[in-house]
């Protein structure tokens, strides 16, 4: 049996607690919830990997490793994560449940702690970061944000969005840019880190067997040294994107490739996940590209054989839907035309049943397999957190399974093409 609770612990800090005995790890993690904007991406995004560096008590990597030693090898890791147009930063960690300890031994309290002395109690040098963590973790962080560009499928997709978004706060990267990245300072960092102290929304997730009081007690002492001044607020998470171009723009990039990268980015017309219609938007998305039974991996991949891959995703937060493909140089017309033939296909009904109860079955087996999972759970219930959400994913899989091929044509007809970009390889 697994129970939910959610509750304010104080002003803009909150706890979503799942209470279930299925695993035998304890999962916590706290998030600070900071709008998403290019001057600040960098500096809140390195933010928690010098936090993990060291803290009062534990002034380096090795003392912490002690301490997670005793949680019988538990794990604590820096997270930034970028949903909509907030940009979550924090921590997540695991420890063994207590009902799998050799005595019953108490780790929520200890692990907890462990957890506020990382974001509240840093080691300091001079009344700042340290030079030394600092100067490391903004090499790591240059170094992240370069090794994106290696993976050329996720490289094409960021640049489609970069383009398809620019001037709106969705294009910015969750690590910013490499130029911002080289340009922190200590001081900097310092500054952006007291703000998300004093000004960020703090989410604060716990997924075990122990109980709600005992939960809500331990996150409350651990982080009793948070900040009480100033007035924490959530940032706008769901902004729909603009509206319909009369022609979508194209954008064109050459590198030493020998696979080309046709990604094209589409507008839902203000759909969301707070919309009524987000259920039917989820199935389309299932029924077009969402899936190994979709229309574009069955039509365009095996039938026409155009793409070594094409599948399609939703951001549900900001009202698009991105489709990601890899083609040879000189299919990219045929490829295109395909891809849009495919998508006037679902507007003009032109769905099998069992393709439509298929997308479904794939739907409610995705939510049903992140309730099996504790990181899926985290991340749900996260995803919940930012949007001002409760809905299960129960509650959403009942919803999911009464689209109707109607729906998913009416939210078909109003999705529309904005951008294209194609990575093609170097001129001889």
């Amino acid at each position: 049996m697994t129970h939910v609770t959610r509750k304010e612990l104080r002003p803009g800090v909150f706890l979503t607690a799942v209470q279930t005995k299925k695993f035998k790890s304890a999962l916590f993690s706290v998030t600070l919830l900071a709008p998403l904007n290019e001057a600040q991406a960098s500096s809140n995004a390195l933010v928690p990997y010098i936090l993990r560096r060291g803290t009062r008590e534990h002034p380096n990597l090795e003392s912490i490793s002690a301490v997670l030693d005793e949680l019988y090898g538990g794990t604590l890791e820096p997270m930034v994560r970028k949903k909509g147009e907030t940009q979550c930063i924090g921590f997540a960690g695991s420890f063994l449940d207590e009902g799998y300890t050799l005595e019953n031994e108490p780790l929520l309290e200890s692990a907890a702690r462990l957890m506020g002395d990382l974001l509240l109690h840093p080691f300091t040098t001079e009344g700042g970061f340290s030079p030394d963590y600092f100067r490391g973790e903004r090499d790591n962080l240059v170094s992240r944000i370069r090794a994106q560009m290696n993976e050329k499928r996720q490289y094409s997709v960021q640049q489609l969005v970069r383009h398809m978004c620019r001037g709106e706060a969705y294009g910015v990267d969750k690590y910013g840019t490499e130029a911002s990245a080289r340009a922190l300072t200590p001081e900097g960092v310092w500054s952006a880190y007291h703000t998300l102290l004093n000004t960020a929304q703090v989410e604060l997730y716990y997924c075990g067997s122990a109980e709600f009081d005992r939960v809500e007690k331990a996150f409350l002492d651990g982080f009793a040294d948070l900040p009480k001044k100033g007035e924490r607020s959530a940032p706008a998470c769901v902004v729909p994107s603009k509206g319909k171009q009369a022609e979508p723009q194209v954008v064109e990039e050459a590198m030493d490739v020998t696979q080309g990268k046709l990604a094209m980015g589409f507008r839902t017309d203000g759909i969301t996940v707070l919309s009524r219609e987000y259920p039917a938007l989820l199935v389309f998305n299932a029924v077009y590209g969402g899936t190994t039974t979709s229309k574009l991996f069955m039509n365009v991949r095996e039938k026409l054989s155009l793409c070594y891959f094409a599948s399609s995703m939703l951001e549900k937060s900001k009202g698009i839907m991105l489709v990601s493909s890899g083609i040879e140089f000189d299919k990219y017309q045929q490829a295109r035309e395909e891809i849009m033939a495919q998508l006037e296909a679902v507007s003009e009904g032109a769905v099998e049943e069992w393709e439509l109860v298929g997308a479904i079955r794939s739907i409610v087996s995705a939510l049903t397999a992140a309730q099996d999972s504790q990181g899926g759970l985290e991340d749900y219930w996260l995803g919940q957190a930012v949007t001002g959400q409760t809905e299960t994913p129960a509650a959403l899989c009942d919803r999911v399974e009464k689209v109707t091929l109607e729906d998913v044509v009416s939210v078909s007809k109003r999705v529309s093409l904005d951008t294209i970009y194609f990575l093609k390889g170097q001129e001889d």
